[in-house]
């Protein structure tokens, strides 16, 4: 089941996508399922509920409107750094051990064919294609052998990175380079993990101005995702709506030479598996 949050007349509600690309308001069809995605995760066999929704939906229910981010207020949003060996190592980076953690804000979140603005303190914006995971189930200390339960479904994402707020200021900046406002686009849909089959061998795709910049596959993942949800357990407890920004593939502009930055009028489209595409476009500050 694709599910996706659309800002209609009646405020922002949680669709289920139909075949055709119809877009079926599910609190239309049945008045007991919340109005938001994350809501609907954390209901008791919400998606149950909801694929029962979309089963009954009549013509009534479609709704029109603008996509949103599927989950536009998560509790967390994780990001795993250098999870393909190729990616390390063309940032000179050693080959991580254990998976290398880090976090962005709610304020980077944006939808599909969302407009961000870039920094004008930043003059290094760089792009990274990567698999989102959405968390359906809360958990602590969850066991590698359990931890795809815990998975409700899949999307694309963009982690948005300025370089030089990451790498080039005093103690390496990470939370300010990852945090600017808009620099986490994910979308347009979330595919259901009933749905999705295995999601360790997708393409993963990123075009910046219609050029292919990023061209690998989450078979190349150096930490599975039930590798890394059991990991971040021993740690935090992941709750439902909760994202996990998976890592990027080889192909940053950073690495290249000369370096290919995002830059006023440029645009970026995400392509992983069956999710779909997420496109960006990005405007001077």
């Amino acid at each position: 089941m694709k599910l996706a949050t659309l800002h209609t007349a009646r405020g922002p509600r949680v669709v289920a996508m139909t075949d055709d690309d119809r877009h079926v308001d599910l609190n239309l069809v049945d008045s007991s399922l919340p109005t938001s995605l994350r809501a609907l995760l954390a209901l008791e066999g919400g998606l149950t509920r909801a694929a029962a929704a979309l089963a009954n939906a009549p013509d009534e229910a479609v709704a029109e409107g603008k996509l949103l981010a599927p989950i536009p207020d998560p509790g967390k949003v994780i990001c795993i750094g250098l999870n393909y060996r190729d990616h390390a190592e063309e940032t000179n980076s050693p080959i991580p051990s254990e998976p290398v953690v880090f976090g962005k804000f709610g304020n980077t979140i944006r939808g599909p064919e969302a407009t961000v603005t870039l920094p004008a303190v930043s003059e290094q914006v760089d792009y990274e294609a990567e698999l989102v995971v959405v968390i359906g189930r809360t958990g602590k200390n969850v066991a590698e052998a359990d931890a795809m339960n815990h998975v409700a479904g899949y999307m694309n994402g963009n982690d948005v990175s300025a370089r030089d707020w990451q790498k080039g200021r005093p103690g390496e900046q990470w939370l300010l380079g990852k945090t600017p406002d808009g620099f986490a686009p994910t979308g347009p849909f979330l595919l259901s993990a009933d749905e999705a089959g295995d999601p360790h061998d997708w393409p993963v795709k990123l075009e910046l101005n219609g050029r292919t910049m990023q061209d690998g596959s989450t078979a190349d993942f150096l930490f599975t995702l039930p590798q890394i949800v059991a990991h971040l357990t021993k740690i935090m407890t992941l709750e439902p709506g909760d994202l996990i920004f998976t890592g990027t593939p080889a192909g940053v502009g950073a690495a290249r030479k000369p370096p290919a930055w995002i830059t006023d009028g440029s645009e970026t489209a995400v392509t992983i598996g069956p999710l779909g595409t997420l496109r960006t476009r990005f405007v001077a500050e």
